[in-house]
């Protein structure tokens, strides 16, 4: 567990939350301040999730300083992605904030969402094909 974790001397945690309790086993890349997981219910192989150590609902709530730490995660896990699967081609970065936009579990986290050549019939619009009929303009 990530009890024993240097930067969560007296940083709150939510014994219930699945992002405070995780197994460390499952830890791809570990930061200072957040680490990086497998999502357990992947959009494509490799989709990844960029987690802060310490508990806040949603990522507003991460400081200056933290999102350079995410800037600097989400690269690496790029990176390390890319290098063990030459197929990807491209990358989704998603936040859910609230219920509303779908976020289920209550503990900020980042998506990195590998793409790859045909994955989809028209990529065109990305993310903005949440919303039927957006994708397309």
């Amino acid at each position: 567990m990530l009890a024993n974790h240097p930067s969560q001397s007296g940083e709150i945690l939510m014994p219930k939350c699945p992002f405070c309790t995780i197994d460390e086993l499952r830890l791809t890349i570990k930061g200072t301040g957040f680490y990086v997981i497998q999502d357990a219910f992947p959009v494509t192989e490799g989709h990844s999730l960029v987690i802060p150590y310490r508990h806040v609902s949603d990522a507003f709530e991460l400081s200056q300083q933290e999102w350079t730490e995410v800037h600097e995660l989400l690269y690496r896990a790029k990176e390390v992605l890319r290098a063990s699967d030459p197929s990807i081609s491209g990358f989704n970065v998603g936040i859910n904030v609230g219920e509303t936009a779908g976020q289920t579990v209550m503990h900020a986290h980042i998506h990195l969402i590998p793409r790859r050549e045909g994955d989809v019939s028209q990529p065109r619009g990305g993310i903005r094909h949440l919303m039927p009929g957006k994708g397309n303009y």
